[in-house]
């Protein structure tokens, strides 16, 4: 009879990502059930180029500069203007650089411009995770394009939030988005976890992550947490909607719902 053309869905979420980067929406379709819409707007990201092109590490300025205003406070706005119930704000590195109060006043104005959507973000999320999963040992795992110094960021993020980070560097493997395969990614973070740590955090939504989640929670026998993973998790609550039927990405999904 009639196929399924994605209007009959029970919940849609939309999702800023920087203008060249497919890992946000590409791990969110991949995870998310058929009934889950995603929408994504695209946010102009200085540190990329056409085709999703990087140098080998990233620098701080636009890193910064994608949090501010006016650009990604535009995207957030025209994506509300569609019938969404909430947005995912997926961009690790800026919470690293401005710091959990500098993400959470960005949160609140883009939510603001947004009609009073919900909008939440990935490493907040991450933190309410962690919580809730009674996690406070914790190993940082960050993608080969960030520095040493933006990985140190990250690990005093996660340290001023009151998290014990047993771990924390950049993941050496390739430095390129299309050159990640799950298997290296697996194999090296399963390497390189020290066995007091209690949940596993991988930064960078452009980062691909998810396809080795319940391979590597297995390996390791604790959470693992990677950034797409943990942002749909939270967009999807913020939108009042469910999270249970998502199975094969992690124990994330079958947590009770955040207060976020």
């Amino acid at each position: 009879m009639w196929r399924p053309d994605g209007w009959d869905v029970r919940v849609r979420v939309g999702v800023l990502t920087p203008h060249a980067d497919v890992g946000p929406e590409s791990e969110f379709r991949a995870m998310a059930p058929p009934d889950v819409g995603v929408h994504t707007a695209r946010v102009p990201f200085g540190a990329m180029r056409s085709g999703g092109a990087m140098d080998a590490t990233i620098p701080l300025a636009p890193v910064r500069a994608f949090a501010e205003p006016p650009h990604v406070d535009e995207a957030a706005a025209r994506l509300a203007a569609a019938p969404l119930a909430a947005i995912g704000y997926a961009f690790t590195s800026s919470a690293y650089v401005i710091g959990a109060d500098g993400e959470a006043a960005m949160l609140d104005r883009l939510a603001a411009g947004a009609d009073g959507l919900p909008v939440v973000a990935t490493c907040a999320s991450t933190v309410e995770a962690l919580r809730l999963l009674g996690a406070t040992r914790i190993c940082l795992v960050d993608p080969p394009w960030f520095d040493r110094e933006l990985n140190d960021l990250g690990r005093a993020y996660y340290e001023a939030a009151g998290f014990d980070v047993r771990f924390s560097a950049p993941c050496d493997l390739p430095s390129g988005q299309s050159l990640i395969r799950p298997r290296a990614l697996h194999d090296w973070v399963a390497a390189h976890t020290p066995e007091e740590s209690e949940a596993v955090v991988v930064g960078g939504n452009g980062f691909r992550a998810v396809g080795m989640v319940e391979r590597l929670e297995s390996t390791l026998g604790r959470p693992v947490l990677t950034a797409n993973q943990v942002l749909l998790w939270a967009v999807l609550h913020a939108a009042d909607s469910h999270t249970e039927a998502i199975t094969g990405y992690g124990r994330l999904f079958a947590l009770d719902t955040p207060s976020l």
